[in-house]
């Protein structure tokens, strides 16, 4: 079940009102669920159209539809409303959102790649860039898929050895090999065009 505050129907009775209010409601959904960069979006709706599945919470004066495959994910959420020196701001307090981290007995891929996730993508925005998990080999050998201002980048060679290869042996010892599969040659946005500058994974 989600709980919705007072003051969150409020604001959000507010929203649908400014938007002309009859047969229009607020629907949730999760996004990138089970990570560590899940969040929840929350939009306009028309009250009918959605699928079936989907839940629908009865709020004073509008409805709120939780999509049906983010439910398990949202069970348990509460939204809140708090004002703020600047007007206000949600707030989602959704504990199962992002699951949990996966145990020693989880596989290695999965372990790879919750850290990636989790660690070496958030270091990796600051340039624009992003690294994916493309594959662990037979004897432990991870390849690696790096994209946006990574790709193409004169320095990803040095982010790739000194930052994300160094991460992951220290949290995985049985990696035998860290692999690049990406075509550098094809990045239109790299972050560094020529070997200059510094990693962007420390």
């Amino acid at each position: 079940m989600i709980q919705i505050s007072e003051s969150a129907q409020i604001h959000f009775r507010k929203l649908l009102d400014a938007q002309g209010g009859d047969g229009l409601g607020i629907r949730m959904r999760a996004r990138n669920p089970g990570s560590p960069a899940a969040d929840c979006e929350l939009e306009f709706c028309e009250a009918v159209g959605h699928g079936g599945d989907d839940w629908v919470i009865e709020c004073e004066g509008f409805d709120l539809h939780v999509d049906a495959a983010s439910a398990p994910w949202l069970d348990g959420a509460q939204i809140d409303y708090a004002s703020t020196p600047t007007g206000g701001q949600v707030r989602i307090h959704a504990p199962k959102l992002r699951g949990s981290e996966p145990g020693a007995d989880a596989s290695l891929a999965l372990r790879v790649q919750y850290l990636l996730d989790a660690e070496i993508n958030p270091q990796l925005a600051a340039h624009g860039g992003r690294v994916r998990l493309e594959s662990v080999e037979a004897d432990n050998a991870v390849v690696l898929r790096f994209g946006g201002g990574c790709q193409g980048c004169g320095m990803a060679d040095v982010t790739l050895k000194q930052g994300v290869e160094k991460t992951l042996r220290a949290h995985f010892p049985e990696i035998t090999a860290v692999r690049d599969a990406t075509d550098h040659s094809a990045g239109h946005t790299p972050y560094y065009r020529n070997r200059e500058g510094t990693s962007a994974v420390r």
